[in-house]
C-alpha cells in the first residue's frame, strides 16, 4: 500500500508545502559558521606563524589537538544526541565550540593555542552527529542524502567567506578581533535553532500531509542501543573506515591547502582568497550533486548499494589528477584540479555520510555517526603529524597529495568489503 500511494503522497507534499527544507536551511547556516571557525587558523596559517613563531611541525602539532578533541567529542556527542535529542545536542555543542573560538582572540602561545583548539574541537564535532540526527527525524530515506548533500554544502560556503571576510577583518583589526567578531556574530544563529528546531509531530507549522510524507517510512522502534553492540556490527566499521580514509584528506585541504598556494604560487593574505573561493564553490556544488545523483538514481528504481556506491566509485577517479598538483605550473590549472578533488570528495562524503541512516535503526544513527566521526578524527591526527614531518623534512606537498589521490578508492573497498549489498542491520 505505501509503495502504490508514494507518488501521491509526495505530490501532494510538494503542494501543501516544504517546511522540512527550513530545517535543512538551519543545518546549513550551522555547518557554515562552523567551517568559518574551523578554517580560520588555516587562511591565518602564515600570520599566526610569523607572530607565533610556528614551524610547520607546531602548526601541525596544533592541529593534532583539534583531531584529538574531535575524536573523543564526535563519539560523546553522537550517544548524547541519541539520548536528548537534535535540538538540545545541537545547541550545546554550538555554545560550545562558539566559546572555544573567541577565546582564541586571547591566547598568546602555542600551547595556549592549542588548548582553544581542543575546545573548538569538542564542540565541533557535534555539528554532524546532531545534524545527521536531524535529517534522519525530518526526512523519509529516498531523500536524506540529498538533505545531506544540501547541508552539507554549508562547509563550501564557510570555507569560501572565511578567506573573504577573515583576511580584511585581520588586517583592518588585527587577527585577535577577526576571531571574537565572528565567534560573537554566530550566536544569532542559536536563537533561531532554539526557537524553530522541534521534532515533525511536535512542530505546528508543519502540515499533516508533509508530516505523512516524511514518516512514511517503516518506524523503528524506539529502542536504546548499546555500543558494544554496535562495535560487533560489520556495518559499523563499513562507515567508521570510510571516515578513516577520506576525513584526513579533507582536513588537510581545508588546513593546508592555504600554506601550499602561498608557498606555490607567492601567495599572501590579500591574494589567496580568489583561488579558495573558486575550489570551494566547485565542493559546493560537488556536495549537492552527490547527494542528488544517488537520490535520482534510487527514485529511478536502483537500489541503495547501486546508488551509493556507483557514485563513490565516480567521485574516486575524480579526485586522481591531484597526483599532479605539485608539478603543476599554472595556478588556475591547479585550481581546477584541487576544485574538482575537493567537490569530488564532498560528493563522496555526502554519500558516506548518509549510511548510517540507510543500515541502521534510528535510535542507533547518532552513535554510529559518532563512531564513525572518532575514527575519521584519528585518521586526520595521524594525517597532521604526517604532514608536518614531510613539510619539515622535505618541503615538498607531493607526498601529501599520493595519500590524498588513492584514499577513496581504499575507503569505496572498506565499505564493499564490509557491506557488499548494504543492506539494513537487524540489532
Amino acid at each position: 500500500m505505501l509503495d502504490q500511494t508514494d507518488g501521491t503522497i509526495e505530490r501532494a507534499a510538494s503542494r501543501v508545502g516544504r517546511y522540512r527544507w527550513v530545517i535543512v536551511a538551519l543545518l546549513f547556516a550551522a555547518t557554515a559558521i562552523n567551517y568559518v571557525d574551523r578554517q580560520m587558523i588555516g587562511v591565518l596559517k602564515p600570520t599566526l606563524a610569523a607572530d607565533l613563531k610556528w614551524s610547520e611541525t607546531d602548526f601541525a602539532n596544533v592541529i593534532f589537538f583539534f583531531q584529538m578533541a574531535y575524536a573523543i567529542g564526535y563519539i560523546g556527542f553522537g550517544r548524547i544526541v541519541d539520548l536528548i535529542g537534535a535540538r538540545l545536542g545541537y545547541a550545546a555543542a554550538f555554545i560550545v565550540w562558539t566559546a572555544a573560538h573567541i577565546a582564541h582572540g586571547g591566547v598568546y602561545s602555542v600551547t595556549q593555542f592549542a588548548m582553544a583548539r581542543f575546545g573548538l574541537g569538542l564542540g565541533e564535532s557535534g555539528n554532524f552527529p546532531a545534524g545527521i540526527k536531524a535529517v534522519t527525524e525530518w526526512f523519509p530515506a529516498k531523500e536524506r542524502s540529498f538533505a545531506i548533500g544540501v547541508f552539507n554544502a554549508g562547509a563550501n560556503v564557510g570555507a569560501i567567506i572565511t578567506p573573504l571576510v577573515v583576511p580584511w577583518l585581520t588586517l583592518s583589526y588585527g587577527w585577535r578581533t577577526a576571531f571574537v567578531v565572528t565567534g560573537v556574530v554566530s550566536l544569532v544563529w542559536l536563537v533561531a535553532w532554539l526557537a524553530i528546531y522541534r521534532r515533525p509531530e511536535e512542530q505546528p507549522r508543519l502540515s499533516a500531509t508533509e508530516l505523512a510524507y516524511i514518516q512514511q517510512d517503516p518506524a523503528d522502534p524506539i529502542v536504546a542501543i548499546p555500543w558494544k553492540r554496535l562495535l560487533r556490527v560489520r556495518e559499523t566499521w563499513a562507515y567508521a573506515l570510510g571516515k578513516f580514509f577520506i576525513d584526513p584528506i579533507w582536513w588537510f585541504f581545508l588546513f593546508w591547502l592555504p600554506g601550499f598556494l602561498g608557498d606555490r604560487y607567492d601567495l599572501d593574505l590579500k591574494s589567496f582568497g580568489p583561488p579558495l573561493v573558486v575550489i570551494y564553490l566547485l565542493s559546493d556544488l560537488g556536495s549537492v550533486v552527490g547527494g542528488w545523483a544517488s537520490s535520482r538514481m534510487m527514485k529511478a528504481g536502483r537500489s541503495v548499494n547501486f546508488a551509493r556506491k556507483t557514485t563513490m566509485l565516480a567521485c574516486a577517479f575524480a579526485v586522481t589528477p591531484i597526483f599532479f598538483s605539485q608539478s603543476i605550473d599554472s595556478l588556475w590549472l591547479n585550481v581546477l584540479v584541487i576544485g574538482i578533488a575537493t567537490a569530488a570528495h564532498q560528493a563522496f562524503s555526502a554519500n558516506l555520510y548518509t549510511l548510517p541512516s540507510d543500515l541502521f535503526p534510528r535510535a542507533a544513527v547518532g552513535s554510529v555517526v559518532g563512531i564513525g566521526g572518532t575514527v575519521g578524527a584519528i585518521g586526520g591526527m595521524l594525517m597532521a603529524k604526517y604532514a608536518g614531518f614531510i613539510l619539515d623534512t622535505f618541503g615538498s606537498y607531493t607526498a601529501l597529495f599520493a595519500v590524498a589521490g588513492s584514499a577513496y578508492f581504499l575507503a569505496l573497498l572498506a565499505v564493499h568489503l564490509l557491506s557488499p549489498r548494504l543492506a539494513p542491520v537487524r540489532i
